[in-house]
Parts: structure tokens; C-alpha cells; sequence
């Protein structure tokens, strides 16, 4: 997921330095590795026109819920600086599965939380737009929006859970991992759909390589064998054989 408005390498790659005098074992190495990769929350603001519209893709496990919070800025030209802006204005979100299938298209205000959950596996659009022409008091204005998006067991709130559970701390932490070691084997189920898909891809395109390469050999030999038959009978006519 990308945006023009911040740079999150960094935080997408989920990147931590460990100290050269730690040393871990393999298995321990390989749950790192899991945790690390596993979607975050993160967040990231961009600017948008009045007439502009902005998609970011994210990839998703099947049956994952995802939850979207923005809140929008107006730039104001007084002050030179976003300033919140008016309930007036609001954001349309429309997400897609890998489909291209609509699963979420509404209105929402100037700051709003979407939800959704994921039902295929894959890359899903996230887009928003303003309805700021709509409204001739914000047009020709420059929005900014800060979206957070939180993704799998990102998406729980464990405070409330542990409140309404009546969970002390070490079950409140059992649940915790519970949930991870969940979203994990979604992880892990996803990328061994895109393994099968990326094999049937290499498969398919080895095969069109190679009836290609056979093609191309049965025309050069028919051509050959033509070629001969028109000198042989070129030089029959000319009678010089």
C-alpha cells in the first residue's frame, strides 16, 4: 500500500535491529519472521483534490476483518494551514475484492470508520474521493486525509474485550496470541494460494513457450521443404537439371 503523501517502507516491512550478541534458534527465527510479516496497523496521510480520486491495494487473507479510519483536513488560505474540516464535507469509500467486485460503496462524513471483511484471498482497492464539488463553498480546495488501516487481529480491542470478559491480564494475553497464532495460519494459507497461482502461471506460460518453439520449428520446416520444391521446379523449368 502505497501513497505520494508519506514514505512507509519502514513500517510495511515491519524491519527490527537485534543486537549481534542475541542469537535464536531457527524455530524461534521462522515466528519472528511470521509476526514481522503480518499486516499491521499503519497510517499515512495524503492530499486530494476536489475532483481526484485515491486507491491503495492491500493484500488480504480470506475471512479477515479490516477496519478504515480517516479524518479529513481543509487547507485554508487565510492561514495558510489545514484546519478540520466542516461535517458538510464528506468522503465516499468504495472497496473491491480481487474480483474487481464492489463489497463496500457508501457516504460517509468528514471523518468516518469503515469496516469490511474479506471473503477471497488477494488484492483489494481501497478508494476515496471527496464530495467537495458538490459544495461550491469547498471548491477548488486541497483536503488532507489521514487514513489508518488495521488489518486482522490489529482490528480488536483488547481493553474492551478484557472488560466486558472479565479477563485478568494472562488471559487477556492467552486471547492475544490466540488471535495471532490465527491470523498467522491465514497468512500462511494466503501465500500458499499465491504459491498454487503463481505455479499455475509458470506452468502455463513453460507450455506456450513451448508449443511456440515447436511451432516455429514445423514452419521453418515446411517453409525449407517449399523453398526446395520451388528451386527444384525453377530449375526444371530452366532445364538446368
Amino acid at each position: 500500500m502505497t501513497s505520494a503523501g508519506c514514505s512507509l517502507a519502514a513500517s510495511f516491512a515491519g524491519v527490527c535491529r537485534v543486537s549481534s550478541s542475541m542469537m535464536l534458534s531457527a524455530p524461534a527465527a521462522g515466528v519472528l519472521v511470521l509476526l514481522a510479516w503480518i499486516h499491521p496497523s499503519h497510517a499515512l496521510y495524503f492530499h486530494i483534490g476536489e475532483t481526484e480520486k485515491k486507491c491503495f491495494i492491500e493484500e488480504i487473507p480470506d475471512e479477515t476483518m479490516v477496519i478504515g479510519k480517516y479524518r479529513t483536513q481543509l487547507w485554508d488560505k487565510q492561514t495558510s494551514s489545514f484546519l478540520p474540516a466542516t461535517p458538510g464535507l464528506g468522503m465516499h469509500v468504495e472497496i473491491k475484492d480481487p474480483e474487481t467486485k464492489i463489497i463496500l460503496s457508501r457516504q460517509y462524513g468528514s471523518d468516518g470508520r469503515f469496516t469490511f471483511t474479506s471473503h477471497t484471498p488477494g488484492e483489494h482497492q481501497i478508494c476515496l474521493h471527496s464530495n467537495s464539488t458538490k459544495m461550491a463553498l469547498f471548491a477548488g480546495g486541497k483536503l488532507r486525509v489521514h487514513l489508518d488501516i488495521q488489518v486482522g487481529e490489529h482490528t480488536n480491542n483488547y481493553p474492551e474485550i478484557a472488560a466486558k470478559d472479565k479477563l485478568t491480564e494472562l488471559q487477556l494475553r492467552v486471547r492475544q496470541l490466540l488471535d495471532q497464532v490465527e491470523q498467522i495460519q491465514k497468512e500462511q494459507n494466503y501465500q500458499r494460494y499465491r504459491e498454487e497461482r503463481f505455479r499455475t502461471t509458470s506452468e502455463s506460460t513453460n507450455q506456450r513457450v513451448l508449443w511456440w518453439s515447436i511451432a516455429q520449428t514445423l514452419i521453418l520446416l515446411i517453409t525449407g521443404i517449399w523453398q526446395m520444391k520451388h528451386l527444384k521446379s525453377f530449375f526444371e523449368a530452366k532445364k538446368l537439371v
